[in-house]
C-alpha cells in the first residue's frame, strides 16, 4: 500500500493549487492547464465522495483519506507522464492531511501523513476566501472559511513549502499564477 502513495519521478514542474473548500481551485486548475496546453489532475476526493454519497448518503470519514490519497496519487503518476512542461495539481497530499486534522481531532494517518511530507512539488498556490461560497453535496464548512484557511496557510509554512497567495477575481488570479510558473519554466530551461 505504501508504494501507493509514493510520487513518481516526472519530468515537468509540478504546481498545487491548495486551500480551502469553495476557493476556485479547480476553475484555476482547468484555465492554467489550458493556457499551457498541458493537463491537470482533477481533485480524487470530489469523485470518490461524491460517489459515497450518491450510494450511502455518507461523508467522508476516517477510513476514506487513505483510498482517496491513493487514487490521487494514481492520478498524479499517470498524469505527470502526458506532459514535459507542468502539472497543474489540484490537490495533494498535503491538502489531504491538513483536512484530516482539521476535521478528525488533529489525527492523520502515518502513512498518509508520510508521503504528504515526503512527496515534493514546485510551487504552491494558496486560494484565499474571497470567492464566493458554492454549496454542494460535499461542502461542508460556509462559516469556518477563516478558520481553514489558517490551518492551509500555517502547513504551508511550518512545512517550508514554496507558496503563493492567490486572491481577487479569477482574471487576476490566473493572471498572477501565469506570472510565477513563466518564472519556474524559464528556470527549468
Amino acid at each position: 500500500m505504501e508504494k501507493n502513495l509514493k510520487q513518481q519521478p516526472a519530468n515537468c514542474i509540478k504546481v498545487v493549487l491548495f486551500g480551502p473548500e469553495s476557493t476556485g481551485k479547480t476553475t484555476l486548475s482547468r484555465q492554467l492547464a489550458r493556457y499551457y496546453n498541458s493537463v491537470w489532475v482533477p481533485e480524487y476526493a470530489r469523485e470518490y465522495l461524491q460517489n459515497k454519497w450518491n450510494n450511502e448518503r455518507k461523508t467522508c470519514e476516517p477510513k476514506d483519506l487513505l483510498p482517496i490519497a491513493i487514487g490521487q496519487m494514481k492520478l498524479e503518476n499517470e498524469l505527470a507522464q502526458k506532459t514535459d512542461s507542468v502539472l497543474i495539481c489540484d490537490t495533494d497530499l498535503l491538502e489531504t492531511k491538513v483536512y484530516s486534522e482539521t476535521y478528525y481531532s488533529g489525527v492523520c494517518d502515518p502513512m498518509l501523513e508520510k508521503h504528504a511530507l515526503k512527496n515534493k512539488y514546485d510551487l504552491y498556490f494558496l486560494t484565499y476566501i474571497d470567492t464566493p461560497w458554492e454549496a454542494d453535496d460535499l461542502r461542508d464548512k460556509p462559516n469556518e472559511r477563516e478558520r481553514m484557511f489558517k490551518a492551509f496557510e500555517d502547513e504551508l509554512i511550518k512545512q517550508n513549502r514554496p507558496y503563493v497567495l492567490l486572491r481577487g477575481s479569477t482574471k487576476v488570479r490566473l493572471e498572477k499564477a501565469v506570472k510565477h510558473i513563466d518564472k519556474l519554466l524559464k528556470k527549468q530551461n
